[in-house]
C-alpha cells in the first residue's frame, strides 16, 4: 500500500479538525502526519495516524522561528526515508502550501496536493482553489476536499473523533464529580481576541452555578491565572456554587476526558472547542467573529453560537482585540449562557444523514445545527 505523507503545521484545534480528513486518507494506506510542537499532541490523538512527526515552520505559526537550514535538511531526508507515494497539505485560507510542497518534492514525493491562490510552478499535481471567506465550507470540509483530491474516498460520517481509550479522569476532580454531569468553562485562547477576561469569565461561571450546574474550569498552563482569578470571582459571587479549578491538570488527552464527562463546554474559538466536539459534547461558542464562524465554528456537535459576529473586529483576524471592551463577547450575558447550556443538555441526540456531511453550525445564536455523537453515559447526568 502507498504510504501517505499528511502536513498541518498549525495548532491543536487545526489538527483535530483535519481529523476526518487523516482518517479518509488512511482508507489508501498508513497516513504519517507532519505537525508543529504546538500540534503534536492533537496529531497524536487523531485516528488513522500511523506516524506523528515534528517541525517547526518558519513560515507558520503565532511567532515563527527564524529558518533553520540543517533542522530543514533533516526533515527532507526523513520524508526521502518515508518513501511516500503522495503528500496531502492542509492549510488554512491565508496560509500558503507552497513551502511545504517544495520540500515534499526535494524529498522526491511524487505526488502533491495542496489548495493554493498562488501559481505553484511544479510544486503542486493538484491545486485547489477556495472561495475567499466567509465563503470556501468549513475547515473540515476543505481539508477533505484535499483528501478526496489526492484519492481518498469520501467519509460516510465525517465528525471529528478521539483515539480510545481515553486515560482516566484525573485526580484533581472532585469524587463527587467523577460520574460526570458538570458544565466545562474554558476561558482562555491561544488567540487573545478570541478569549474571556477573567472578571466576565467569573461572571459566567456564577451564573452556571446559580442555574444549578457544577462548573469546571480548565485551562493550560498559560492560563493558571486566568483560571484562578474566573473561579475565585465566581464563589465571591456564589459562594455555596461548586466551581472547581482544573488550569494545568493535565494533558490533551486528560482534557478529552474531562470534556467527555461533560454535559456541554462553554468556550471560545479555540482548540477545546474542537476537542470537545470530537469526543461528542455539545459546545455553547462564545465566538468572536475575528474570523468566520461559517469556517471554524464547532463541527460535528450540537452548537449554540454566542457573540455580537457583526462587531467592528468582524473578519479582522486581529490576534489582540481591537476595540476598547472586547464588545463582540463582552456583551454576552451570564444568563444567555446558563438558556444555552439549559438548551443544549435538554437536546435529543440524533444521527447524521446517511452519505452527506454533518451540517456546519451557522453565525447567528441559537442553532442547534447537528448532531451529537451518543456517549456511553446517554441517560445519566450528563442528559438530566
Amino acid at each position: 500500500m502507498t504510504r501517505i505523507l499528511a502536513v498541518r503545521l498549525d495548532s491543536d484545534g487545526d489538527v483535530l479538525l483535519t481529523g476526518p480528513a487523516i482518517r479518509a486518507l488512511s482508507a489508501l494506506g498508513p497516513v504519517d502526519l507532519l505537525a508543529s510542537p504546538s500540534g503534536a499532541a492533537a496529531a497524536r490523538l487523531l485516528p488513522g495516524v500511523d506516524t506523528v512527526l515534528e517541525y517547526d515552520a518558519p513560515w507558520s505559526g503565532f511567532r515563527p522561528p527564524p529558518v533553520n537550514a540543517p533542522a530543514t535538511l533533516r526533515l527532507v531526508e526523513r520524508l526521502r526515508r518515508g518513501g511516500y507515494g503522495r503528500a496531502a497539505i492542509f492549510t488554512s485560507f491565508h496560509q500558503s502550501p507552497l513551502p511545504m510542497a517544495l520540500l515534499a518534492r526535494m524529498a522526491g514525493i511524487g505526488h502533491v496536493v495542496g489548495t493554493s491562490v498562488d501559481y505553484p510552478g511544479s510544486l503542486l499535481d493538484v491545486r485547489l482553489r477556495r472561495e475567499d471567506p466567509p465563503g470556501g465550507g468549513h475547515e473540515v470540509e476543505a481539508a477533505l476536499e484535499v483528501a478526496v483530491a489526492a484519492g481518498a474516498p469520501r467519509p460516510r460520517d465525517p465528525r471529528l473523533a478521539v483515539r480510545r481509550p481515553l486515560p482516566p479522569l484525573t485526580d484533581r476532580l472532585p469524587a463527587d464529580l467523577r460520574s460526570g454531569g458538570y458544565v466545562v468553562l474554558h476561558p482562555g485562547a491561544s488567540v487573545p481576541a478570541r478569549g474571556l477576561r477573567a472578571e466576565h469569565a467569573a461572571g459566567l461561571a456564577a451564573a452556571l452555578a446559580e442555574a444549578g450546574h457544577a462548573v469546571v474550569v480548565t485551562g493550560g498552563p498559560a492560563e493558571r491565572e486566568l483560571a484562578a482569578a474566573t473561579v475565585a470571582g465566581a464563589l465571591r459571587r456564589q459562594p455555596a456554587g461548586t466551581v472547581v479549578d482544573l488550569a494545568a491538570a493535565t494533558d490533551l488527552a486528560g482534557l478529552a476526558a474531562v470534556l467527555e464527562a461533560a454535559c456541554c463546554t462553554v468556550v471560545g474559538n479555540t482548540g477545546p472547542a474542537h476537542l470537545s466536539a470530537a469526543v461528542g459534547t455539545p459546545v455553547v461558542s462564545l465566538f468572536s467573529p475575528v474570523v468566520p464562524a461559517e469556517r471554524w465554528a464547532p463541527w460535528g456537535v450540537p452548537v449554540r453560537l454566542l457573540g455580537d459576529q457583526h462587531a467592528p473586529c468582524r473578519d479582522s483576524r486581529a490576534r489582540e482585540c481591537p476595540v476598547p471592551g472586547h464588545p463582540c463577547l463582552g456583551g454576552v450575558t451570564g444568563d444567555q449562557v446558563a438558556e444555552a447550556v439549559a438548551a443544549l443538555v435538554a437536546a435529543p441526540a440524533a444521527e447524521p444523514p446517511d452519505g452527506g456531511p454533518v451540517p456546519a453550525p451557522g453565525a447567528g445564536p441559537g442553532n442547534l445545527p447537528a448532531p451529537r455523537t451518543p456517549s456511553p453515559r446517554e441517560g445519566d447526568p450528563c442528559a438530566s
